[in-house]
C-alpha cells in the first residue's frame, strides 16, 4: 500500500510541475501591426513580454479595454520608460497596451494580447478505498502460521 501512496505522490508531482514560461520579445516602433505579430501566440499566466525600444522615443502604458481603443493616454507617472519594459503576465484575460507617445498610439502602436490560465494534467481518479487489514484465520485457538512456516512444512513434511 505504501508503494501505491509513493507511486501516486511521485505522478502528481511529475503532472503538477510548472509550465515553464516563454519570453515575448516585441519591437516596440512604429510601422509594426501589432495584431498580426500577436496572431497565433498563446499567452500563459507566468509568460513575460520585453517591450524593446529606444529610450525617450517610445513608452509603454497597460490600459483597459476602453483607454485602448480611445487611445487614452494616462498619467505620465504611470508610463514604463525603460527600452526594456519587461512585464509578467500574472493573471488570465484581456491585456492592452499602447505607446503615448505624440500620435503613436493613433498610427497603430498598440498592443492587445489574451493571457490563458495555467493548465494542468487533469487531476487523478480517486483510489479505491483501502482493503481491511487482513487477519489470518484462527485455527482451531493455535497460533496462525505465517507464509515461511507453512511452506517449509508443506516442503519438508
Amino acid at each position: 500500500m505504501a508503494s501505491k501512496t509513493l507511486l501516486l505522490t511521485i505522478m502528481l508531482a511529475l503532472t503538477a510541475a510548472p509550465v515553464l514560461a516563454t519570453d515575448y520579445f516585441v519591437g516596440w516602433s512604429l510601422g509594426i501591426n501589432y495584431t498580426a505579430w500577436a496572431q497565433g501566440k498563446e499567452f500563459f499566466v507566468g509568460d513575460t513580454i520585453l517591450f524593446n525600444y529606444t529610450v525617450g522615443a517610445h513608452n509603454v502604458y497597460k490600459v483597459n479595454g476602453t483607454a485602448f481603443q480611445q487611445c487614452s493616454v494616462p498619467p505620465p507617472s504611470e508610463a514604463l520608460t525603460t527600452g526594456k519594459d519587461k512585464i509578467t503576465l500574472a493573471t488570465p484575460g484581456r491585456k492592452w497596451y499602447l505607446c503615448g507617445v505624440g500620435k503613436h498610439c493613433e498610427y497603430g502602436m498598440k498592443l492587445v494580447i489574451t493571457v490563458m490560465p495555467t493548465t494542468f494534467a487533469p487531476s487523478p481518479s480517486p483510489s479505491p478505498s483501502p482493503s481491511p487489514a487482513y487477519k489470518a484465520p484462527v485455527m482451531q485457538g493455535k497460533k496462525p502460521m505465517n507464509f515461511w512456516t507453512n511452506w517449509k512444512l508443506k516442503i519438508h513434511s
